[in-house]
């Protein structure tokens, strides 16, 4: 019963201060455009506060996340860390399903932010357009963070590497840096009911440049479901 009123008041708060936080960028955006990073990290640190103080999820790093020019590449089980990641880093582009971009109002906000569209159906052309992006974000000093699993997976799953990876490491010629996460335990996908516990980022050995594709997936992959 606990759980569930904790769950009930975090989606009250949560989405209730998102939504005014949207409306913020949305009026920051016609005044000082690049204002809207940094309402994004805002909402951001409110989430893992709101986490951490209605769900009783705790947020803990193991290893050291080098800052740089790297590829990072995490392990995606829910919503937490598709947020969570402007916490760990400053402005990334993150790699998102295009739907999200046709969201009411929060997707001209994540267009207007630099999230990176990805079109799960378009085959080549996503991963052209996938490439584009990534490299233009590069070109801005701005970390690319991709999910290659493709969509969220529950606790303990590890399906194959998406081919997005792999295009996007021989492009950006950039050492990928592995982040396990075991989110899904405490917050599943599709699930109201949110648990308390902690949230582990688990930082992997760093695969250097110029590996053959299966060398750097297999790499990659093993780091990536370290926590499963």
């Amino acid at each position: 019963m606990l759980t569930a009123v904790r769950s009930f008041l975090f989606m009250v708060v949560f989405y209730t201060a998102s939504l005014l936080f949207v409306l913020w960028a949305l009026l920051a955006a016609w005044v000082v455009p690049s204002s809207v990073p940094g309402i994004a990290t805002s909402w951001s640190r409110f989430h893992r506060r709101a986490a951490r103080w209605l769900l009783g999820q705790k947020v803990v790093v193991v290893g050291d996340l080098p800052k740089g020019d790297y590829l990072y590449i995490v392990k995606h089980e829910s919503m937490f860390e598709t947020i969570d990641l402007l916490c760990l880093f400053d402005k990334p582009a993150i790699g998102a399903k295009r739907e999200l971009l046709d969201i009411p109002l929060w997707g001209e906000i994540a267009r207007r932010y630099g999230l990176i569209p990805i079109e799960r159906t378009a085959g080549a052309t996503a991963l052209r357009s996938l490439r584009a992006a990534a490299k233009a974000a590069r070109e801005q000093g701005r970390p690319v963070c991709l999910f290659p699993e493709g969509t969220r997976v529950p606790h303990g799953e590890s399906p194959p590497l998406k081919s997005g990876f792999a295009g996007l490491y021989s492009l950006l010629r950039l050492p990928v840096v592995p982040i396990a996460v075991d989110s899904g335990r405490v917050s599943p996908r599709g699930k109201f009911l949110k648990r308390p516990g902690t949230i582990t980022y688990k930082v992997g050995e760093i695969v250097p440049v110029g590996l053959d594709r299966q060398e750097a997936e297999i790499r990659v992959h093993a780091a990536i479901n370290a926590l499963n």
